[in-house]
């Protein structure tokens, strides 16, 4: 048994799973800042900020008496908002805020790696290690017992625990004098917010975390809103197929959540519709073939009794005749129509010339004094039931001239639009209502509902357009044209060869 995972929990799903991912890639790029040092991202600009302020501090420093030193580290401290402390390579305090730096502090000020790799010789001098080849020469062993190897700048970011304190620590250089030969020193700045009282925090390069956080959203959440969209795309388009009537269409659903349960509806629909439809159209057909039979033998009945009848009864005899003819052109119009249904699975679709066949199409529907041109290039092709489509043309050339002949020239012209052909019917009439355009190929339909049958026709004319031309993979509509007049446009695929 599949299960089922409602789009509703996909989607809260999805979005708890976004804010997971965002906030741990928060938590380890805040916890890497304190593993790294100002070189770090999240810090730009920090290092020369505090370059510039260390050597600020220590050049005033090497200016100063020794006994000077805690004020101006207070100075300091109240313009920058932070507790600066001096202390030596080896973290004990020399000057400053704090009497004793944290341990973990004290531990990264004296075990910053070395320049040098140190081992002892007779006589205390310091010797190279073996695997180092040609390590730089060692200073003389007195410096190096008061103030220890030289060792790699320290820049660095920490954080302290009970109270929380973050402390930047930056290594220099201090030559005063009054204060013996020159040595290593360490300034620490020790503040209480992370931002350090501008030290730190500069918004660059947290403008860019957003910006990253931004894109990783929507690179997250793109999978899942492209599914969706793309699926719904595939129900619109089958939606307006099943509106035009082609049933046939399936979607074929795979998804399982409520947009696959509404795919599978509409499949079920669409099969449901193609099956009242088709059995519809052949309950005509069946129904217009078996009166074929009877009727012409009423037919040749009521000729043989027009010929024998005589007076007053010859009259309802002819009309009896008429009326039977009018029923075998229904009956006929039925069949034609049913045929046409039915062409997408009976008709030979092939490459068709349409010039040649929008002329013969004309020659047969022409009426002595109504003029219809036809304007094709003759190396125009198209896909199609050469019968379906003349059909389909013929109908729509008896419709202008019986409609619109003597309101001035119909015009049937044909040409290429990207992958399709274009055949237009165009006459100068009166056109059509625009609230009726969109039902004038329905079965029995007519516009004007007053007509008789001799006006108006048995309203197959156009429907018989519209299954003729659906069945060669083709569309037809209608529209009114500027400023009056109809035009009747078909659409079929453009032949190969062309």
């Amino acid at each position: 048994m599949r299960v089922r995972f409602p789009l509703y929990s996909k989607i809260l799903g999805w979005f708890f799973l976004n804010l997971v991912a965002v906030a741990m890639v928060v938590v380890l790029l805040f916890d890497a800042q304190f593993h790294f040092n100002l070189d770090w991202f999240l810090a730009f600009g920090a290092r020369e900020r505090l370059d510039a302020l260390r050597d600020l501090i220590v050049g005033e420093l090497e200016l100063n008496n020794p006994e000077d030193w805690q004020s101006v580290l207070a100075r300091y401290s109240e313009a920058q908002r932070v507790r600066f402390t001096l202390c030596d390579g080896e973290g004990e305090v020399i000057a400053g805020s704090s009497t004793e730096l944290p341990p973990e502090v004290k531990d990264r000020i004296a075990n910053q790696p070395t320049l040098f790799r140190l081992g002892r010789q007779p006589g205390g001098t310091a010797a190279p290690a073996a695997h180092d080849a040609e390590p730089p020469p060692a200073p003389p062993a007195e410096i190096l017992r008061r103030w220890g190897p030289p060792r790699l700048p320290l820049r660095a970011l920490m954080r302290t625990q009970q109270p929380t304190r973050y402390w930047l620590l930056a290594s220099g250089r201090l030559d005063n004098p009054l204060a013996g030969p020159p040595f290593r020193i360490v300034l620490a700045a020790e503040s209480t917010t992370l931002s350090a009282g501008g030290l730190v925090f500069d918004p660059k390069p947290w403008l860019a975390l957003l910006l990253g956080v931004i894109v990783f959203s929507l690179l997250f959440w793109l999978p899942l809103v492209r599914g969706i969209t793309r699926t719904l795309g595939r129900m619109m388009q089958a939606t307006r197929q099943v509106a035009e009537g082609r049933f046939d269409m399936r979607l074929k659903m795979t998804r399982r959540d409520e947009l696959g349960a509404l795919g599978a509806s509409i499949d079920q629909m669409a099969a449901r519709l193609d099956g009242l439809v088709t059995g519809q159209k052949r309950f005509l057909g069946d129904v217009a073939h078996e009166l074929c039979s009877p009727l012409a033998r009423l037919q040749l009945a009521l000729g043989v009794l027009e010929q024998r009848v005589s007076g007053p009864d010859a009259e309802y005899v002819k009309s009896a005749g008429e009326k039977a003819e009018q029923i075998a052109a229904l009956v006929g119009e039925l069949l034609s129509f049913s045929k046409a249904s039915y062409g997408a699975r009976t008709g030979a679709v092939q490459t068709v010339e349409v010039r040649p066949l929008l002329a013969e199409a004309v020659r047969r529907e022409a009426v002595e004094g109504v003029t219809v041109r036809v304007e094709a290039d003759a190396a125009l092709r198209v896909r199609a039931d050469a019968d379906l489509l003349q059909r389909a043309v013929a109908n729509l050339v008896r419709n202008a001239i019986r409609h619109a002949g003597q309101a001035g020239p119909i015009v049937v012209r044909a040409e290429r639009s990207g992958g399709e052909v274009s055949i237009v019917v165009a006459d100068a009439g009166p056109g059509v209502p625009a609230e009726e355009l969109a039902r004038i190929f329905d079965a029995f339909y007519r516009i004007d509902t007053a007509r008789t049958r001799e006006t108006g026709g048995t309203g197959l004319g156009l429907a018989i357009v519209k299954a003729s031309v659906e069945s060669c993979s083709g569309s037809v509509a209608a529209r009114n044209r500027d400023p009056h007049g109809l035009e009747v446009e078909i659409r079929l695929p453009l032949a190969e060869a062309y």
